[in-house]
């Protein structure tokens, strides 16, 4: 209730020592959901005189909620500060304006995110009341060099509204503004010239707005537009000069200017649009489109060859983009021109793909969204040159090659743009041409794939230029496209640290659990590749242009006929154009590259000292400067409107390996097409991928958003049960979605798609928790690890993906799994055994992902799970039953059991990462065991002393077995594994004279003696050089000695 929130704010402002105990209650409730937003608006509303009282608090909340890891937490902070500036007066607006410009400052990027989102809502909302304040916000301009692009536009809005609301006041903000874009403008920092043309472009856009007929201001409209539209000439002016011999920076024009008319579509003035923007528009066709010609006058490195037309059948007044000559200008030009053209303009390919986006964009808006216009470069074709290189790559020369592979990053780059422009056209005949240059596209891609590999060293053109000049983007080489060796990955590309395979992982890898939240994309990088032909290229992405959400509507699309019409417009043939696997993994990469940049939560560690260079924050969105600008639940409403296709897609993608699975046991067919394969198995993990993405974003979680999580599960739902899932709960609907996707676990390729299927079934099953789910997500892990995984041809899957994989579905397992024991004993009793008796190379029949590559994950896995099950046993107090404390001594004989058995398996497999797990997890067994067992033998000792006995007796052999392996650690002088013997030691001692105070407290400490332990390998035979020279070997020795001979109890 409101009263609540006051009441809390109260003893906040009042109690300053409980100040960090209401904070935790605050924070506490606030993630729970007890706590909305809409509570914290009625109490600002309806309470104001009130809470005006607690300002100081109010403020001090918020300024330390936007520090949280937790959205939740930062959305109430954020609002908290919106509905103060509301609500009080002019002191506290500005107390609050002054906080959020010292959040920006900061440099911290999420506070300083959303700091510029709040005064982003202020300026919207309280326009002429935030006014008031423009020189404070206007200090923000001397922190721009901790501000990343994308910052520097929330900031420029944010400045660009005050200064052009129509009132006298935001004049002078003008005047500081233009200042300080001219100064940057004018620089010859790259970055300082990006931020003046970002600068620059965000005033354009609000002197374009479309004024309010019916605002109040608007008389001062025809006074004030000579000026303005003088303002905006000199500007514009100002920047096409600064932009004239910088290719790259006018790239960077064209596509601010096109994001511009794309977010404030139907906002803008057209005839101010038009002023700006036609003679931009005008010098596309000058510069890069020439009349299409059988010959091409010119000297150039490679013959010229019109390639990829669509409208051959229109001889007359056919176009072609002239690519070719101008790249070998740009390329070539650069050496033999040198500073002999200073006052012309600079014609660079770098514009092409970003000049025609701005084109388009334009002609949309002038057309009222109509491409009618421009349709003809659709289908035209672009002066290439011949691309069969089978075998003519090692004959070339250096220069040769990196000029090919330019010249075919700078064709992807135009065809992903033209597929960008055209692919919500409607007409059956364009949509047949937009799914050609996919095809296109990937055929493209696989000759720059082979180009790549001949040309170590080569940086490609730049395609995103909003980055700090792509500085921060590691240099490429060989390495990069070629096939990565070892299973490992530069961490450039956003992967983990490669490692090798787990079972040759060292010790200090042994404590730390492969994290299973990490992007699957990134961790399967290396693996993929064998599967995926964009996989080699992926180090390339920052140099291609960027895909819209818009183009994944071609998912849509089923079979199309393209009418290929002779001269004479009548229909000669008909073609079926197709969305093959090639091209539906092309998308399907992009859309999993694109969910997991916006859905898939960061990490909620906090950085002590964070760095405060922006390079690598900005440089993580190279490549997705349009995404960027969408709420991460406004793509979630994008991808849940593609359910429909994505799913039938998957059923295809089922279908297809479920006859391959028919084939393969009765035998007709004797192999499979193993290219063919390998694309339908990476189209399948995509199209897992892509789900678990969607369903495991955290926004769910919020009120708010379970009218989309409805939507999305009714999708599912609705595959199983048609038209019977409108009115069904959301439980239910989970349900049924829930049993839809386990349908999926027959047809599974491989395990990473095993692996990412589980996953997503987790995400589903956790929205609301049930025993059944629990029941299911058991069997499936079991099934997965009970399946052989072989690929197509017939090497059996491993790796670093596989590993992690593998450790992340066994823990499922276990965890989900009703005896968590039982199931335990069953691997090692009856699983590693039949590892044991296979052959070298051979693995369990019964668990066929057990073998000795994968050991060391079932070990570390079983150990860990066995200490952390043994934690849920209470710890026995006086007041306890016999019943209860004979069922629990029987939980800890069992825990105790698997512990030995386990310990024991050591005798066989004595690599280093088991012996390091053993010390690890023995230790912290032991532990467990002296907090929760002891108490319960101290009190059970007298009534039931035969199964303390026996339990200590079994606890004895496992301790002998850890003293034999600080033994062997010391011999083999293992700094890893010799780091853990100290800890293990002194528990070990604690645990002799722990049971030697259990004893005396039953008035048995007569049972208990200290001899001597002998050194023994881990095979228990004596090592006969460690003789006792050394008192503290002999005490060590001793004491380990006396916690196994307690068992020897009088039977008095």
């Amino acid at each position: 209730k409101v009263l609540d929130l006051i009441v809390l704010l109260l003893i906040h402002s009042t109690n300053t020592k409980n100040r960090k105990q209401t904070e935790k209650v605050l924070r506490s409730k606030i993630r729970l959901g007890c706590m909305p937003e809409q509570l914290l608006q009625n109490a600002f509303q309806n309470h104001a005189v009130v809470i005006k009282d607690f300002f100081p608090s109010i403020l001090a909340l918020a300024q330390m909620f936007l520090h949280s890891a937790y959205p939740a937490i930062v959305s109430f902070g954020s609002c908290m500060y919106k509905q103060a500036f509301a609500a009080f007066d002019s002191y506290c607006q500005q107390e609050v304006v002054a906080a959020l410009v010292t959040h920006v400052c900061s440099g911290a990027e999420a506070e300083l995110d959303i700091a510029l989102a709040v005064l982003t809502d202020l300026v919207a909302l309280h326009t002429p009341l935030l006014l008031r304040y423009a020189t404070l916000v206007k200090t923000i301009l001397d922190c721009t060099q901790k501000l990343n692009p994308c910052q520097i536009r929330k900031l420029f809005h944010i400045l660009s509204t005050l200064a052009f609301s129509q009132r006298q006041e935001g004049n002078y903000i003008q005047d500081d503004m233009h200042m300080v874009i001219r100064k940057w403008l004018s620089s010859t920092v790259p970055n300082h010239k990006q931020m003046g043309i970002i600068g620059a472009v965000s005033m354009i856009g609000t002197v374009a707005l479309k004024r309010n007929e019916g605002d109040g201001a608007s008389l001062e409209r025809p006074e004030l537009s000579r000026e303005r539209d003088g303002q905006l000439s000199t500007l514009l002016d100002l920047v096409g000069f600064c932009c004239e011999q910088t290719p790259e920076v006018f790239a960077l024009y064209y596509d601010e200017l096109a994001s511009l008319v794309e977010k404030q579509k139907g906002n803008l003035d057209l005839q101010l649009l038009d002023e700006f923007g036609k003679s931009l528009v005008e010098d596309f066709p000058n510069d890069f489109v020439v009349d299409l010609n059988p010959t091409v006058d010119g000297t150039f490195l490679f013959p010229v060859k019109s390639l990829y037309n669509l409208d051959e059948d229109e001889s007359q007044g056919a176009i072609a983009i002239n690519l070719l000559p101008l790249v070998s200008q740009s390329e070539l030009g650069r050496v033999t021109d040198g500073m002999s053209n200073q006052t012309k303009r600079v014609v660079s390919p770098i514009c092409l793909s970003p000049s025609f986006r701005f084109l388009r964009l334009y002609t949309g808006e002038q057309n009222s969204g109509s491409l009618e216009e421009i349709d003809a470069l659709l289908g035209c074709p672009l002066y290439l040159t011949d691309l069969d290189l089978e075998g003519k790559l090692d004959s070339l020369s250096k220069q040769e090659r990196e000029f090919l592979c330019s010249l075919l990053f700078y064709a992807l780059n135009w065809f992903r743009e033209v597929v960008n422009a055209f692919c919500q056209q409607q007409d059956a005949e364009m949509k047949g041409k937009v799914l050609t240059r996919l095809q296109n596209i990937t055929e493209l891609q696989a000759v720059l794939g082979k180009c790549l590999a001949a040309t170590p060293g080569y940086v490609p053109p730049p395609a995103a230029f909003d980055s700090e000049a792509l500085e921060a983007v590691p240099p490429i080489s060989a390495a990069g496209p070629v096939r990565k060796r070892n299973g490992r990955k530069k961490k450039a590309d956003g992967s983990k640290a490669g490692s090798a395979d787990r079972s040759q992982v060292d010790d200090s890898s042994e404590a730390n659990q492969p994290d299973t939240e990490l992007s699957e994309l990134e961790k399967s990088a290396a693996e993929k590749e064998a599967g995926n032909p964009l996989a080699q290229l992926q180090s390339y992405r920052p140099y291609f242009r960027e895909l819209d959400l818009e183009v994944f509507t071609v998912l849509h699309c089923g079979l199309l006929t393209k009418s290929v019409l002779d001269t004479e417009m009548h229909t000669e043939a008909r073609e079926v154009v197709q969305l093959g696997p090639a091209e539906l993994c092309f998308l399907l990469d992009d859309l999993c590259w694109k969910l997991e940049h916006m859905l898939t939560p960061c990490s909620t560690r906090r950085l002590p000292f964070p760095k405060a260079s922006t390079a690598a924050a900005s440089n993580k969105d190279i490549g997705f400067s349009h995404l960027c600008q969408r709420t991460p639940k406004e793509v979630a409403m994008c991808v849940v409107k593609l359910l429909k296709p994505l799913c039938s897609h998957m059923e295809n993608m089922h279908n297809y390996f479920q006859v391959i699975k028919q084939n393969q046991t009765v035998e007709e067919e004797p192999g499979v097409n193993i290219q063919e394969h390998q694309l339908m198995s990476c189209c399948y993990q995509q199209l897992l991928q892509t789900f678990r993405s969607l369903f495991a974003w955290n926004g769910f979680t919020q009120h708010e958003n379970t009218d989309l999580l409805r939507s999305g599960l009714q999708v599912l739902a609705d595959r199983l049960k048609p038209g019977e899932t409108e009115f069904l709960l959301l439980e239910d609907l989970i349900s049924e979605s829930f049993q839809y996707l386990l349908n999926f676990q027959q047809s599974v390729p491989s395990f990473s798609c095993a692996f990412i299927l589980t996953q997503l079934l987790i995400a589903i099953a956790e929205k609301p928790v049930a025993g059944w789910k629990r029941e299911k997500m058991a069997s499936l892990a079991k099934h997965f690890l009970c399946q052989s995984w072989v690929k197509p041809n017939g090497d059996p899957e491993r790796g670093s993906q596989f590993s992690s994989a593998l450790y992340t579905l066994l823990c499922v397992y276990l965890e989900h799994t009703d005896n968590i024991w039982k199931a335990m004993e069953e691997i090692s009793s009856v699983g590693v055994p039949e590892l044991i008796n296979s052959a070298k190379d051979g693995c369990s029949s019964t668990y066929p992902t057990l073998s000795r590559q994968t050991f060391p994950i079932f070990f570390r896995v079983m150990m860990s799970q066995l200490e952390s099950s043994v934690k849920s046993i209470p710890a026995g107090k006086p007041s306890d039953s016999s019943e209860v404390q004979l069922e629990r001594l029987l939980q800890w004989n069992i825990a105790v059991r698997n512990f030995h058995i386990l310990l024991n398996l050591v005798k066989v497999f004595d690599s280093r990462p088991v012996l390091s797990i053993c010390l690890k997890y023995g230790r912290l067994f032991v532990e467990v065991f002296l907090k929760l067992a002891m108490p319960l033998l101290d009190y059970s000792f007298k009534k039931h002393r035969d199964d303390v006995q026996s339990l200590l007796k079994t606890l004895q052999l496992s301790t002998r077995q850890l003293h034999h392996m600080c033994g062997h650690s010391k011999i083999h002088q293992d700094i890893g594994l010799t780091n853990h013997v100290p800890l293990l030691k002194k528990s070990l001692e604690q645990f002799v004279y722990r049971v030697k105070a259990m004893l005396a407290f039953n008035h048995c400490q007569e049972a208990f003696w200290v001899g001597i332990l002998k050194n023994r390998d881990l095979q228990g035979e004596e090592i006969l050089s460690q003789a006792p020279d050394s008192q503290d070997s002999a005490e060590e020795d001793s004491a380990e000695a006396s916690a196994d001979s307690p068992a020897e109890v009088p039977p008095g």
